[in-house]
Parts: structure tokens; C-alpha cells; sequence
């Protein structure tokens, strides 16, 4: 393979095959029900639109003691679509969807595939799963924003990307701006000359080492969670399940009337749905911890050099540990503690301290990636992650897109992901779990809808 057939992956991008596990794939899953998709249409598309990100051709390929991004030499888009011709209603539909989330992706091929059932019932349903590695969330609604435009009768205008070595400049950069995150000192800052001034220069790098560690201290003995029926040894196999759509306008009158935000309110649903699934008693609760992993994009605040340009694939969030109200006894408090919690999260280097944990990982030797990935994830019990779309409907290849929705991937022990999505002036939530956590997904949706109407004032 010559060397422009090959070259390094990022740390932030491989370290979701170091942090995976055989029983938990760092799997994204994607499904769009689209009006009128055929097979015959969505081949074109893949073949023209999809396939100009370069990224795709490539698959992930271990070279101690480094990840490698490698071309297919044979790649085909056809290798990577099934079409599924069974007439599946709402219930089959959330059976398929549970068992494609179980399948193992090839691994001599890129690590990306598609479904499509045109004739599901109300609408095609288009399914996509594509492992951590090549984009995160944010990274693959850019890719369909820009490859779906609002009207039926355009076609994409700006699309695809070239897939550019890019490390060295990259990890210069990350340490850089890893190491400004942090306040510096003034008296480290005075100018000066000779050996007072490199004495200070090596005070100052000290003091900011000390600084960092301290940081890293205060973020890994964060409380820890309160054991629950959430935290089991997992089975390895997941289902899934999403709610009806739900008016945004919904969300947005109640975070105006409670001076809160529409995080806040779905952050408050999703508290109240994990309330009875932590099996305590109301004793218990009292003093339970229980945390949600919250992906947070980065990329404003990150610097020419690691951020992505526009349309380039990669994973560039952070995570903070909100603490869930799990103790609250009504509605409005689950919200205004939520409300609370977010406020100081805001504020905090986490997310960028995180991003920076997690790049570690493939640095790692493989004995000690484990011990980061318990040391990182045994503080939460859930993902929850929020993803917001377009405001008006887009189109695939000319058909509209009806809904959205997506499942995140739990790494560590975590074995619950709930996922939101908003589009196109609807909410959806999602949620998939590992059997051995929760066997009924869709009365965890029946919940967080129940914690709404509460939120709404609906009897």
C-alpha cells in the first residue's frame, strides 16, 4: 500500500478502537424515514454524493503502535447498501432496526453500511451505522446537510471532502491549545532577560503543570455513581426504540415560562424516565449519585489546526457528567436542579479537558486503555446526547426527509444511550440499552413524554 493509500488517524479519532469493547461496538446508528426513497435513487446518491467524502474509501487498520487510515483498493458503495423489501409496520420496523444494531461491521471493509426498506410502513426507512471513528454526531449532520438541500428541485451545490494527512500539525496545535486552557499566572508572564527570565519561564511551566495535574485530580475523583440496576455487567446485545414526534414549540414555551433552556427541559425527562429504572428504594434515593455523559461540541473554541474546515469529517466534543435529579419529587424541581447543574458546567474546562482524555487513549498501551475507559465512563450510567437539525425539511435525492433520528454509542460500562433530536420543528427521543440494564425501551420513552406533559401542565 503506497503512502498516499495510507496514513495516521488522529488521536481524537482513534481512540473510539481503543476505548471500544468486543460487547460494545463504537457504533453511530442513523435512520431517516424518507418519503418515496428507491433503491434505484439512493444507489445514485450514494455513488455521486456520499462517496465524495474520501474519508469513506478508507478503513481503519492497527500498525503498532499506531491506527492507520487505509484505502480499499476495491472499494464498491454497492458492498456497503442492503435493501430490505419487507412490508415492516412500526413494530417489525423497531425489531429490524434493534437486530442491524447487533450485527458486526465487516472489518476488511470501511467500517460504514446503509439499509433501506422502501416499502416500510409510512414511508422508507433509511438506516445507516458508521463506526465513532470516521465523525462524530455533529460531523455527520454536516455531511447531510450539506448533501440535503430544502427543496426538492436543488441539487447539492457544495459537497464532499479529500482525506489529507494532517497529525504533525495537529498535535502540535492540541498540546497548545490544551496547555491555554488553563489560567496563567502574571508573575510567570513578566518580562525579562537572561537567567531570571528562563528561571521564570521554567517557574512558569511548573506552575502550569501543577495546574493541569490538579485539573485532571479534581475531574477523575469526581463522586462516583451510586451502584443500581443500571450498572451491570454487560450482555452485549442492545434494542432500541424512538418516540412519536413532539412539537419543539412545546419545549420552547415551557423553558420561557421557567426561565430555563430546552436542554434543561429534556436533560428533566430524561432524569425522571432513569428514576425507576435505578431500583431503589425511596430511601435509597435520597442519597443516590447518578450522572449523564453529555457530549459538548468544542469547535468553537478550538484553534486553526484541529478544528475541522467545513465539511471535513472528525470527532471534536468534549463530555461533562451532569448529576440527574433522580431524588426529585416533582417535575418543576427535577428542571430548576437540572437548570442548576448546567449553569456551573458551562463554565468548566471539562469538555475540553475530556476530549483530551479520551485523544490519550490510543497513546496508550493496550493493558492500560481499560483502566482509563473505567476511570472515565464508571461516572455516568447514561449518554444522553442532543442533537439539533435543520428548522425546515430537507430533501434526499428529492424525496423529504419526515423524520430523524440517531442512537449514540455507550462506551466503558454504560449500557443506556438516550438520544434527542429536533428537526424540522419536531423532537424525537431515542433510546437504546444494552438487555442486561433495560428490556423495555419504549416505556422509557412512555416516561420521559409523562415527565413533559407534567412540565406542560397537562393533567
Amino acid at each position: 500500500m503506497s503512502q498516499e493509500q495510507s496514513h495516521l488517524m488522529l488521536p481524537s479519532d482513534s481512540a473510539w478502537l481503543a476505548l471500544e469493547q468486543p460487547d460494545n461496538p463504537m457504533t453511530i446508528t442513523v435512520m431517516l424515514r424518507v418519503d418515496g426513497l428507491t433503491a434505484s435513487r439512493f444507489r445514485e446518491f450514494l455513488n455521486v454524493y456520499w462517496a465524495s467524502w474520501q474519508r469513506f474509501h478508507y478503513r481503519p487498520v492497527w500498525r503498532a503502535p499506531a491506527w492507520y487510515w487505509q484505502a480499499d483498493p476495491t472499494f464498491n458503495c454497492a458492498r456497503h447498501l442492503d435493501v430490505v423489501q419487507d412490508r415492516f409496520n412500526q413494530t417489525e420496523l423497531k425489531h429490524w432496526v434493534s437486530t442491524r444494531l447487533n450485527d458486526p461491521l465487516p472489518l476488511y471493509r470501511p467500517l460504514w453500511k446503509f439499509w433501506l426498506a422502501p416499502n416500510a410502513e409510512g414511508g422508507a426507512a433509511l438506516l445507516l451505522r458508521i463506526h465513532h471513528c470516521y465523525a462524530d454526531g455533529l460531523s455527520l449532520l454536516g455531511v447531510f446537510d450539506q448533501l440535503c438541500p430544502s427543496s426538492p428541485r436543488q441539487y447539492p451545490a457544495l459537497y464532499g471532502a479529500p482525506e489529507l494527512p494532517k497529525l504533525g500539525q495537529w498535535m502540535e496545535t492540541a498540546q497548545q491549545w490544551l496547555g491555554s486552557m488553563l489560567p496563567q499566572s502574571g508573575a510567570a508572564d513578566m518580562p525579562g532577560g537572561g537567567a531570571g527570565s528562563a528561571q521564570k519561564q521554567v517557574s512558569k511551566a511548573v506552575h502550569n503543570g501543577a495546574r493541569i495535574v490538579h485539573k485532571i485530580s479534581e475531574f477523575l475523583i469526581e463522586q462516583e455513581e451510586t451502584p443500581s440496576d443500571l450498572k451491570q455487567p454487560l450482555l452485549g446485545r442492545r434494542s432500541c426504540s424512538w418516540s412519536a414526534p413532539v412539537e419543539l414549540e412545546r419545549f420552547r414555551k415551557i423553558a420561557k415560562a421557567t426561565h430555563t433552556t430546552i436542554n434543561d427541559v429534556l436533560l428533566a425527562c430524561v432524569a425522571a424516565a432513569v428514576r425507576p429504572k435505578l431500583g431503589m428504594t425511596p430511601e435509597q434515593l435520597n442519597d443516590a449519585v447518578m450522572h449523564a455523559a453529555v457530549p459538548v461540541d468544542i469547535r468553537v473554541q478550538m484553534p486553526k489546526g484541529i478544528k475541522p474546515e467545513a465539511g471535513e469529517l472528525g470527532n471534536c466534543f468534549g463530555t461533562v457528567f451532569v448529576p440527574l435529579p433522580v431524588d426529585g419529587e416533582s417535575a418543576p424541581e427535577r428542571l430548576f436542579r437540572v437548570k442548576h447543574e448546567t449553569r456551573k458546567l458551562k463554565k468548566s474546562i471539562q469538555p475540553g479537558l475530556s476530549w483530551g482524555l479520551t485523544a490519550c487513549a490510543p497513546l496508550l498501551p493496550e493493558v492500560g486503555r481499560k483502566p482509563l475507559a473505567d476511570l472515565f465512563f464508571r461516572k455516568a450510567s447514561a449518554v444522553v446526547s442532543n442533537v439539533r437539525g435543520t428548522p425546515e425539511t430537507r430533501y434526499l435525492a428529492g424525496c423529504a426527509i419526515k423524520e430523524q433520528m440517531f442512537w449514540v454509542p455507550q462506551a466503558g460500562d454504560i449500557g443506556l444511550g438516550v438520544s434527542v433530536v429536533s428537526y424540522a420543528d419536531q423532537v424525537q427521543f431515542g433510546v437504546v440499552a444494552d438487555e442486561a440494564v433495560l428490556m423495555a425501551p419504549d416505556e422509557f420513552l412512555d416516561d420521559c413524554l409523562s415527565e413533559l406533559a407534567q412540565l406542560s401542565g397537562e393533567s
